[in-house]
């Protein structure tokens, strides 16, 4: 598949990319600063891009966005880029407890309204931008760098509560964002990847 993946020098964008390729796959991999895309390959293109301004994407391409901000707005403006831009499918990643998870999250939501604060309503906007496009949103809880392990993905009716203890590595959130790459099972709704 012709795959292109947002925010590709982050650590979930990496980890995309790496397995993307290793996968088969030929990937377009945009970043602020490419260089900073340490993974090499005869199937990978690097490109320079804002999430700010039109992205050149395929329309044969699906579309994998890690990205992630400490700035209100950027998601947002990435969610418009890339639905503008008319790709076959977006699967964007997003926060577990916000938007349409939150009422499954429970108490947990509390939580990250307190850490992400000002940042709630960007992430929220952009996952509905995305999900009335008809792409796939993986709403993930506390990410950690861990090698990738043994995952599943359910809906929202089958989210558990939200628990901080509770850890997915981004190696096994990429691997199931790939998954519905590769074979769509959530379009148009949120999905959860889940460790175990």
């Amino acid at each position: 598949m012709e795959l292109t993946i947002l925010a590709a020098s982050g650590r979930t964008g990496l980890a995309l990319t790496r397995q993307a390729l290793e996968r088969g796959h030929t990937v377009t991999a945009i970043a602020r600063t490419p260089s900073r895309i340490t993974v090499d390959h005869p199937n990978l293109r690097k490109v320079a891009g804002e999430v700010g301004g039109p992205l050149s994407i395929d329309a044969d391409s699906v579309v994998l966005s890690g990205l992630g901000t400490d700035t209100p707005g950027v998601l947002l403006d990435g969610a418009k880029a890339v639905i503008a831009a008319g790709p076959r499918r977006i699967v964007w990643l997003g926060a577990y407890g916000t938007g349409p998870s939150a009422e499954a999250a429970g108490e947990g939501a509390a939580v990250l309204a307190e850490f992400f604060g000002d940042r709630i309503p960007d992430k929220i906007a952009a996952d509905t931008a995305v999900l009335e496009a008809g792409g796939t949103v993986f709403h993930a809880g506390v990410l950690t760098d861990e090698p990738a392990g043994p995952g599943r993905t359910v809906g929202l009716d089958e989210a558990p509560a939200f628990d901080l203890g509770a850890k997915v590595s981004r190696e096994t959130v990429a691997a199931a964002m790939l998954d519905e790459a590769e074979n769509p099972r959530f379009a148009g709704r949120v999905a959860l990847p889940l460790a175990g």
